[in-house]
C-alpha cells in the first residue's frame, strides 16, 4: 500500500469515527473521545513504532475555555503532551496556584512540554527573571519565547541558570525581529544549546521558508514546533484543517524523523475558536496518519 493511500485511509477511518458519534448525538468531546479511540488508529500519546515524532497540543488553540475545560477538550483529542499559554496558566499567579493547577494537569495524565508564546518585554534581570521561576514552577522544560533581540542574552543566560530551553517563535512576515526560522537560527547560531528555535511552519511558509529545509538546517537547534495548514501559503487568514492546505507536512515529518527531532509537534489550531475540536481531531488524524505511514526504513534513513 503506498503511503499516501495508508494516510488517506487512516485519516478516513478516524474521521468516520466522529460522524458515528454525531450521528449518534453524541457531544463534540465526546465525539472527538470515540474518533480517536477508533481501532487501529496511530496514537500520539507517546513516541514508539507507530509515533516517531510526539504530537501535542499548543493550549493556545482552546483560548476560548477555562483550564479545566481545556483539560478534558485535550485529553478527548487522545494526546498527551500539552504546551500551556498565559490564558491557562497565569503569570501572576501565586505559587501555591501554579502548583495546584500543575497538579490538576499531570493528574488529568498530561505532560507538561512548555509553555508559550512569552514576550520578554523587559530588559532587566528581574524582567526576565520572573518567567524562569514561572516556568520552573509550572514544571515547563521549553519556553517558547520572543522579544528584542537585544534582551536574548540576558534570556540566555537565565537558561543556563535555570537548564531550560528557549525556543524563539518566528511570527512571519508581520514580525519585525523574527519573521522566518533562518532570523532566529542566526541569532542563537553561537549561543548556548538551550537557545534555539519555535519553527511555527504556517508563518515560516508565509515568510518563503521551505519548512522542510528549515527543519534540517535547524537541526539540534529546533527545540519546538507549532503545525497549522494554509490554504494559500501567502495567506495568514487561509489556516485551514491539517491535510488540507498546501503545507508538505508528510515531507516535513519525513525530515523530522530523519532528523531524530527531540522535540513536539505541537497544533496551534487558531481557527474555529468557538468550537475547535472537530477541525483538531480531524488535523490529529491526518498527522498520525503521515506518521503511521513513514516506513521503518524511513525513519532509519
Amino acid at each position: 500500500m503506498s503511503e499516501e493511500l495508508f494516510v488517506r485511509r487512516t485519516f478516513l477511518r478516524v474521521a468516520a469515527a466522529g460522524t458515528a458519534g454525531a450521528a449518534l448525538g453524541l457531544p463534540r468531546a465526546a465525539r472527538a473521545s470515540t474518533a480517536s479511540a477508533a481501532p487501529d488508529a496511530p496514537s500520539a500519546a507517546a513516541p514508539g513504532p507507530t509515533a516517531p515524532v510526539r504530537l501535542g497540543v499548543a493550549s493556545y488553540s482552546l483560548r476560548k475555555f477555562p483550564r479545566a475545560k481545556a483539560i478534558e477538550m485535550t485529553k478527548a483529542l487522545g494526546v498527551k503532551w500539552i504546551n500551556l499559554k498565559s490564558v491557562h496558566l497565569d503569570y501572576d499567579l501565586p505559587a501555591a496556584d501554579i502548583d495546584a493547577a500543575r497538579r490538576e494537569i499531570e493528574a488529568a495524565g498530561l505532560t507538561i512540554v512548555g509553555g508559550g508564546t512569552i514576550t520578554f518585554d523587559k530588559d532587566t534581570d528581574d524582567g526576565v527573571r520572573r518567567y524562569f521561576e514561572y516556568a520552573k514552577r509550572a514544571g515547563m522544560p521549553v519556553m517558547v519565547a520572543t522579544g528584542a533581540p537585544e534582551v536574548m542574552p540576558r534570556v540566555e543566560r537565565f537558561a543556563k541558570q535555570y537548564d531550560i530551553q528557549v525556543a524563539i517563535h518566528n511570527h512571519g512576515p508581520e514580525d519585525k525581529h523574527f519573521p522566518s526560522p533562518y532570523d532566529v537560527l542566526k541569532l542563537v547560531k553561537n549561543m548556548d544549546r538551550r537557545m534555539g528555535l519555535c519553527m511555527d511552519i504556517g508563518h515560516s511558509t508565509r515568510a518563503g521558508a521551505d519548512i522542510v529545509q528549515a527543519a534540517a538546517d535547524a537541526g539540534p537547534r529546533l527545540l519546538d514546533m507549532h503545525a497549522k495548514d494554509l490554504k494559500d501559503g501567502t495567506a495568514k487568514e487561509s489556516q485551514c484543517i491539517v491535510g488540507e492546505g498546501v503545507l508538505p507536512i508528510a515531507d516535513l515529518f519525513r525530515q523530522l524523523v530523519k532528523q531524530r527531532y527531540a522535540g513536539v509537534v505541537n497544533l496551534e489550531y487558531e481557527i474555529d475558536a468557538d468550537d475547535p475540536l472537530p477541525g483538531m481531531q480531524r488535523s490529529f488524524a491526518y498527522m498520525r496518519g503521515v506518521l503511521a505511514g513513514i516506513t521503518p526504513s524511513a525513519r532509519k534513513a
